[in-house]
């Protein structure tokens, strides 16, 4: 059992835990979360003793051992698979005491130590954790330093998860990794055997892993059983409970306001008056429920360009001259793509996307690009070098040159930034709001095609939602890169696989792209024999073909209805207004407008059932 018992925490003057009181039954797998800012990772370090509360006790089980990733990734030049060995404190220890005991019945006991905990697996263990994060033989063997500080921090995840605390702390532990890790550590998670808490804002995880939800809104938190999904459903219920007694509250003091104006100045009435006056005093108004402008994105459309925006004639492209990353390249992009790009981390999306983006130009064959197409791409270095010391509009206006105050203020308004909030300085926005400003900065001029590497770091699940409801009422093309399937499953109708120096489509879905990660679908190499990989791209091709000429037919017999209705439209305002007839209608009789009306009608019915027939067929197709 966990106890968190009253914790109020105040930081620069402002309360961030107000009181915070739950209890987390023992073995519980439980996901803390809360909007951007809401005060997640403070409960948490007050958890592991790293900040003291001001008031309020946490209660854990007696010599319980709390693991928590520390702030500082690992350095020096440990390897990977000595750091994480090493995090096993108990066995380094007894290991080392047994090199220089002499006592035979302490060097029995050690061995018998070693026996219980499991010791003489542990490489074993440590190296499937390393390789579930990404790291292969040969990047085990290499030096700490030699790696990023993204990569070491996948290290210091390693050496928690293998560590095996009794409370297992964990705060949003995929921002560094990619969708192929994040699949394995989900697995993970699910077999852990002991108490953990997860500050996580992927969707799939809160289903798939934890079996309890720790909200934290306004400083106060609520326990509610089961996934994400079950919290939605229960919230919403609570909220609607809120929102009814708010609004019987408010029909009681618009009825006790009445009686009291009517009844205060009658002798006879007064004392019941005064009375209802002391009862409207006391009454604690329910407060409504505020809607966030931070869940509010919207991308301009941009104008529409002819099919194809982008194509790659066996293009390689690499950043040192002779050595591509990804060669052999044969992909094209059309204006109603959504794409996924998949792949380890390393294997070359963020080339690739660079590539589409023409911040990388190719070493060899061709990229073809249509006339005036605009690209917006964000990266979270975008969102690490916006300038802290400037507001939301100083960047805006900086980067409109020549636009007038009232387009710049639109354009932030379409990403939350509206009023005062676009005077706040950079260096006070929580990092959600960071990437928000970063997305209405890249958009600022409708792009055609929408490129994001990783977007969601650092949203929140309400952001997130948002997000995906903006990408899918976009109507230029996605390229996305991201660990977030939930997003991913919502927008993408097209997954490219990146792989052993080449980008080819992935003719499954994401979930056979799941099972496929986690070993669940056979042999690698059958599934990637050349035979098949050509098999699955010629079906593939063929049906986005086809899915493609259904959409153009589509939309050809919706502008057709269109033109039929409104000549249809402009014959019925000649038969009953002839002054309003245009010219070619006016010198029409009554029966020659009857017969062209009939005649219409008739072309809009079969023009309808043709149109009905085709959008039925794409609905299949895609």
């Amino acid at each position: 059992m966990l106890n968190i018992n009253g914790i109020t925490v105040r930081l620069g003057g402002r309360v961030i835990l107000d009181g915070a009181t739950a209890s987390l039954p023992t073995g519980s797998r439980v996901g803390l979360i809360g909007r951007n800012g809401a005060g997640k990772s403070t409960l948490m370090r007050v958890m592991c003793g790293f900040l003291e509360a001001d008031g309020g006790e946490i209660e854990t089980a007696t010599r319980s051992r709390i693991g928590y990733i520390a702030q500082e990734a690992p350095a020096g030049n440990a390897t990977p698979l000595e750091t994480v060995l090493a995090a096993d404190t108990e066995r380094a220890a007894l290991l080392a005491e047994s090199e220089t005991a002499t006592d035979p019945d302490r060097i029995s006991e050690i061995h018998e130590r070693l026996n219980a905990i499991d010791a003489w697996t542990a490489e074993a263990r440590a190296a499937r954790i390393l390789v579930g994060l990404g790291f292969d033989e040969e990047m085990q063997g290499r030096s700490l330093d030699s790696y990023s500080g993204g990569w070491k921090m996948r290290v210091a995840l390693a050496a928690l998860l293998f560590s095996e605390p009794d409370l297992l702390l964990l705060d949003e532990p995929s921002n560094h990794l990619d969708l192929e890790a994040t699949l394995w550590l989900e697995n993970f998670l699910k077999s852990y055997r002991a108490t953990m808490i997860v500050i996580s804002h992927e969707r799939d995880l809160l289903n798939n892993v934890v079996d309890h939800i720790l909200h934290l809104e306004g400083g106060k938190i609520t326990l509610y059983p089961g996934g994400y999904d079950a919290f939605e459903r229960q919230r919403a219920e609570r909220l609607a409970q809120i929102e009814a007694a708010r609004n019987a509250q408010t029909r009681q003091r618009e009825k006790l306001q009445d009686y009291i104006a009517r009844n205060s100045a009658r002798a006879s009435t007064a004392r019941q008056a005064q009375s209802r006056a002391k009862a409207l005093a006391k009454m604690q108004p329910i407060a409504a429920m505020a809607e966030d402008p931070s869940l509010s994105f919207a991308f301009p459309n941009p104008g529409e360009l002819k099919p194809p925006l982008i194509t790659l004639d066996m293009a390689s492209v690499g950043y040192t001259e002779g050595n591509p990353i990804l060669s052999r390249l044969n992909l094209r992009l059309d204006p109603d793509d959504r794409v996924a790009l998949l792949g380890r981390n390393g294997n070359g999306k963020t080339t690739l996307a660079r590539l589409l983006a023409a911040q990388l130009p190719p070493m060899d064959g061709e990229m073809r690009t249509a006339g005036k197409m605009r690209v917006g791409y964000f990266t979270q270095y975008q969102v690490e070098e916006l300038d802290t010391e400037d507001t939301p509009l100083e960047h805006m206006t900086r980067i409109m040159k020549g636009a007038t105050p009232g387009a710049v203020r639109a354009q932030l308004g379409r990403f939350g930034f509206s009023g005062d909030k676009a005077l706040t300085k950079v260096g006070k926005l929580s990092g959600g709001e960071r990437a928000r400003l970063a997305l209405a900065l890249i958009t600022r001029e409708a792009p055609h095609m929408l490129i994001l590497d990783e977007p969601t770091n650092h949203l929140d699940v309400d952001s997130r939602e948002a997000l995906v409801q903006a990408l899918n009422d976009y109507s230029g093309a996605v390229v996305l890169v991201s660990h977030d399937r939930h997003m991913l499953e919502l927008t993408a109708d097209r997954l490219v696989l990146v792989d052993d120096g080449r980008a080819e489509d992935f003719a499954g879905s994401l979930e056979d792209y799941t099972d496929f990660v986690l070993g669940k679908s056979g042999d690698r190499s059958a599934g990637n024999s050349q035979g098949s990989r050509k098999g699955s791209r010629k079906a593939s091709n063929d049906a986005r073909e086809q899915e493609k000429r259904l959409r153009a037919a589509v939309k050809s017999f919706e502008a057709e209805i269109a033109s039929l209705t409104a000549e249809r439209s402009a014959v019925e305002r000649a038969m009953f207004d002839p002054s309003s007839a245009g010219a070619a209608h006016a010198q029409k009789t009554m029966t020659e407008l009857m017969k062209l009306r009939a005649d219409l009608s008739g072309r809009i019915e079969a023009t309808e059932a043709e149109w009905l027939a085709a959008s039925q067929a794409l609905e299949v197709a895609a």
